[in-house]
C-alpha cells in the first residue's frame, strides 16, 4: 500500500483529493491545522495530523509522524483578491509564507528520505492565474508564479534520483472556500477608486462560463500521481483546460 501526504485537507480540493484516494485504496496522510475526523470517512487507512507549513517546527513534527511518504501533494493554500495597491504588505508576506515559503519547506523535508529510496512523487497545486495574467491577483499569482518556477527547476534535480516532481494547476473553484481563508475582506481591498475597474470583474467571477469542481482537482492529481513521463504542468478543471489550450496556442 502506497502512502500520499496532502496538505490542507480540511477542505476544497485537498479534502476531496483525501477522499478520492482513500477509496483508491492508498493510505492517506491528511494534514490540517486542526484536525477534523468528522470531515473524512472513517478508515484503518487514514492518519489526521495537524501541520502548519508556515511552522518549521511543526513539520518536522508531521514527517516525524508520518514515517515514508511516497507521494507529497502541496495543497495547503490561501487567497487575495483585490488591489494590489491596498494589499497591505503584511498580508503580502502571508500568503507567501503558505503558498510560496511552506511548499518549499514541505519540499525540502520530504526529499532526503524520497532521495535515500530513489523514488517518490510531489505534487505542487498552483492555480490557473499561472497560465494567463489575470486582474485583482497580483500577489496571490506572484505566489504561485513562484512555485511554477520552483518545480520546474526541482524537477531537474530529482529526477536524477528517481523522483517525479508535478504541478497541477486548477481554475477557478466556486464551491470551495477559497475566498474565505483569509483573514482580510475583499470589500477592504477595493478602494472606491478601483470601483469602476473592478464590478465587471466581480460580475463576470458570479457568472462564470467554465469552473472548476473538487473532483476535477483530485482527478487531476490522482492522473498527475500516475503519471511515468516527464510531463511537469497539469490543468485541472474546464475552465484550467481551456486557458491551457489557449496560452498554448498563442
Amino acid at each position: 500500500m502506497q502512502t500520499i501526504m496532502i496538505t490542507g485537507t480540511s477542505s476544497g480540493y485537498g479534502l476531496e483529493t483525501a477522499r478520492h484516494f482513500l477509496a483508491k485504496g492508498w493510505h492517506v496522510i491528511a494534514t490540517m491545522r486542526r484536525p477534523n475526523p468528522d470531515l473524512l470517512p472513517q478508515s484503518p487507512n487514514l492518519t489526521l495530523l495537524p501541520l502548519d507549513v508556515t511552522s518549521d517546527e511543526s513539520i518536522t513534527t508531521a514527517i516525524a509522524a508520518a514515517g515514508p511518504v511516497d507521494v507529497l501533494v502541496n495543497n495547503a493554500g490561501i487567497g487575495v483578491v483585490g488591489a494590489f495597491e491596498a494589499t497591505p504588505m503584511h498580508h503580502v508576506r502571508k500568503v507567501f509564507d503558505t503558498n510560496t515559503f511552506g511548499v518549499m519547506a514541505m519540499c525540502q523535508a520530504v526529499i532526503p528520505q524520497m532521495r535515500t529510496r530513489r523514488s517518490g512523487v510531489i505534487v505542487n497545486v498552483t492555480s490557473s492565474v499561472t497560465l494567463a495574467a489575470m486582474p485583482l491577483a497580483a500577489a496571490y499569482t506572484a505566489s504561485k508564479q513562484a512555485i511554477e518556477g520552483f518545480t520546474g527547476s526541482l524537477a531537474h534535480e530529482l529526477h536524477h534520483f528517481g523522483i517525479r516532481t508535478k504541478l497541477v494547476e486548477p481554475g477557478y473553484g466556486p464551491t470551495t472556500r477559497f475566498s474565505q481563508n483569509t483573514n482580510v475582506r475583499i470589500e477592504d481591498l477595493i478602494p472606491e477608486t478601483y470601483a469602476d475597474f473592478a464590478a465587471p470583474i466581480f460580475a463576470a467571477f458570479a457568472a462564470p462560463t467554465l469552473t472548476t469542481q473538487e473532483a476535477d482537482v483530485a482527478e487531476t492529481i490522482w492522473t498527475a500521481v500516475n503519471d511515468t513521463t516527464e510531463r511537469l504542468h497539469f490543468p485541472a478543471g474546464a475552465d484550467a483546460i481551456a486557458l491551457s489550450q489557449q496560452t498554448r496556442a498563442a
